[in-house]
């Protein structure tokens, strides 16, 4: 039996299961360095009994929905290789974009940045690396976040400081540029999570209460605190949540611009608040 035909019957019992068969040959080809050429080439050879045990080892993990990226032990997110593992969520494609958009807004001069919800540090972590002179702070509720989040920026050699504060409960000064990307899915919408999702990932920094909202009426309410005169926010949120959260925004900051700005998909993922 040859590799391709080995990954074939076991991405079978994959799908069987509501896992994605192309998870099993990402996570081969990740732990074991290949190029996507030398992937390619080995799928014809014959299928050795160390490959057979460790692809049978991967599977049994998937099936138990444990995502890719924890199998792995870190995940790719704007030119940084992040570890991550069950103490934080994984850094998702759409989270790169709100990095962008921060970077395209915000010319190269030094610039103060507060981070809440930290989790791996990715945010952060990308907007450090792109702009070393920024002062970046990153917080998070979670000691444990925030211990990887610091792990991180040790691999990465990048500096920042860790505060661990809920929203900004012990944060202290004014910042240009305030980001979150928030615990925001609502418990009515558990039903849209993937089972590995839930199954795997902290679940503190999925859900929130008020239908999705309480994270973001705490930074509506107290941002204007921790901003200076010409500090922006950055928000990401759900796909259904860009009418509410400018509703929020607009309460507690009627004289600047908000904005509710579309993903590559089409879909509302990012909230900006200015002066316009």
């Amino acid at each position: 039996m040859t590799l391709a035909q080995y990954l074939a019957e076991l991405g079978q019992e994959l799908v069987a299961a509501g896992e994605e068969a192309e998870s099993l040959s990402f996570v081969y080809r990740a732990l074991n360095k290949l190029s996507f050429t030398d992937f390619v080439l080995k799928l014809q050879t014959e299928v050795s009994l160390e490959d057979r045990e460790q692809l049978k080892a991967i599977q049994e993990q998937l099936l138990a929905h444990k995502p890719a990226q924890y199998i792995i032990g870190s995940s790719d997110f704007h030119g940084l290789t992040l570890k991550v593992d069950e103490r934080v969520l994984i850094p998702r494609p759409e989270t790169e974009e709100l990095v962008e958009l921060i970077l395209s807004e915000n010319p190269e001069k030094p610039l103060s940045v507060l981070d809440i919800g930290t989790g791996s540090g990715a945010i952060a972590l990308a907007l450090a690396n792109s702009r070393p002179d920024w002062q970046i702070t990153a917080s998070d509720l979670s000691q444990d976040a925030l211990a990887l989040a610091a792990e991180n920026a040790q691999s990465c050699g990048l500096n920042l400081t860790f505060v661990q504060s809920d929203c900004f409960d012990a944060i202290s000064g004014k910042f240009d540029i305030i980001v979150s990307n928030p615990p925001y899915i609502s418990e009515a919408d558990k039903d849209e999570v993937g089972l590995n999702v839930l199954v795997s990932e902290p679940h503190m920094a999925l859900f929130a209460e008020e239908d999705g909202y309480a994270v973001y009426r705490k930074i509506a309410e107290q941002a204007g605190d921790h901003l200076t005169k010409k500090g922006k926010i950055y928000l990401e949120i759900g796909y259904k949540q860009g009418d509410g959260v400018r509703e929020l925004l607009k309460k507690s900051f009627p004289q600047k611009r908000i904005r509710v700005l579309k993903d590559r998909f089409g879909k509302d993922r990012m909230v900006a608040v200015d002066n316009g």
